[in-house]
């Protein structure tokens, strides 16, 4: 029996230019539909999360140390597994502390971090959990931990308990973000519009507000993170034993808001090259805003966790044993290592919180160089 042209599903498109403008059309009809305005965040979302098309949800390569293999950008552990490694100390520690056995990975990529933390943890690890919205990264994830399969699994939502040890890296920057505009001393929700067959900002008016007054009367364009907050919210809510190791790219709320930041964060990221344009080639870059480390500490605390520490990702590493690591390893795999705690690369940029259910213990990544006292 035949299906009628008329009810079947057109196929997805496999370009990237048919791929982009697919999106754009999608999202312009949203907006239409919408009254002719969104929030950033909801474009935002979409741009990344539209089934079939939006950045993370189709097949393009993403993360690779150089473009020629159509990669946009590297994450740690694509440049070392030393990164893994060095984590997995943490790991350990935490899953001994509160007698647990699983892992919960949160955007788990190409697979990477999953596979070094597996190969170091052995046995102490029963079930390794993935979290993630991209039906192609699932793929390669599945062959990148073909090895580990008995224990790996991947899920769409959290359970009602979850007891382990939590880890995301770079999680945080790709969810959705709301924009807010200082303009002529007035604030404003910035948002999308409608500019024929493309997109255009516009602001509305709005009772938002940044959670610290920004000084000065210069105009002013910021984020704020009602998503990723949630995120640590819910995150909270279920973790009923065990702890969460969050790495990424941001501040404390005082460097988030300083008068002097008054561009935002927003950033793109396509063929290893950054812009700050996110309304053009849309599906086809990644979309990022820095995170505000105080806002989860502070959403992480009412909701019932403890903060175990917060410092940037090189203070961390190294105290989870990065530095002797390195010693043994050969010349090439310790230059490319050495990224991962430099200053001007990835280690003052990088920062990491620890949040935990129950009493405070003493975690080793933040046995020297703490500053939760800046938060």
């Amino acid at each position: 029996m035949t299906t009628s042209p008329s009810l079947t599903t057109p196929p997805l498109p496999d370009s990237p230019q048919a791929i982009g403008a697919a999106l754009t059309s999608r999202i312009l009809r949203q907006i239409q539909d919408a009254g002719g305005w969104i929030g950033f965040d909801a474009f935002m979302a979409l741009a990344l999360y539209t089934p079939g098309l939006g950045y993370y949800a189709h097949g393009s390569a993403k993360f690779g140390a150089l473009p020629g293999g159509g990669s946009d950008f590297v994450t740690a552990p694509e440049l070392s597994p030393l990164f893994g490694q060095a984590l997995a100390r943490q790991v350990a520690q935490a899953l001994e502390v509160s007698g647990t056995d699983e892992v919960w990975e949160f955007g788990a990529g190409t697979g990477a971090l999953a596979l070094q933390l597996l190969d170091a943890l052995g046995v102490r690890v029963r079930r390794y959990t993935i979290v993630d919205l991209s039906e192609s990264l699932k793929e390669r994830q599945r062959e990148t931990l073909a090895a580990h399969a008995g224990k790996v699994q991947w899920a769409t939502a959290l359970p009602d308990t979850l007891r382990g040890v939590v880890v995301g890296n770079e999680v945080l920057d790709a969810m959705p973000v709301q924009l807010l505009a200082r303009v002529n001393g007035v604030w404003q929700e910035r948002g999308v519009a409608c500019h024929g067959d493309a997109f255009a900002w516009a602001d509305r008016p709005t009772d938002l507000r940044p959670p610290l007054e920004v000084e000065g009367a210069h105009d002013y364009l910021t984020e704020i993170h009602a998503q990723g907050e949630a995120f640590v919210r819910t995150l909270a809510d279920h973790l009923q034993a065990g702890a969460a190791f969050l790495l990424d790219y941001g501040f404390p709320e005082s460097e988030y808001y300083h008068p002097q930041r008054h561009m935002g964060t927003v950033m793109c990221h396509q063929a290893h090259k950054s812009d700050g344009n996110p309304l053009v080639d849309v599906g086809l870059k990644d979309i990022t805003a820095h995170v505000n480390f105080t806002g989860v500490a502070v959403a992480a605390q009412e909701a019932g966790l403890e903060v175990l520490g917060y410092t940037n990702q090189a203070n961390f590493l190294i105290n989870c044993g990065l530095a002797e690591a390195m010693e043994q390893a050969p010349l090439q795999a310790r230059v490319a290592a050495h990224k991962l705690i430099t200053e001007h690369e990835m280690g003052e940029f990088f920062k990491v919180i620890g949040l935990c259910k129950g009493a405070h213990w003493d975690a080793i990544g933040f046995a020297r160089g703490d500053r939760t006292h800046r938060l």
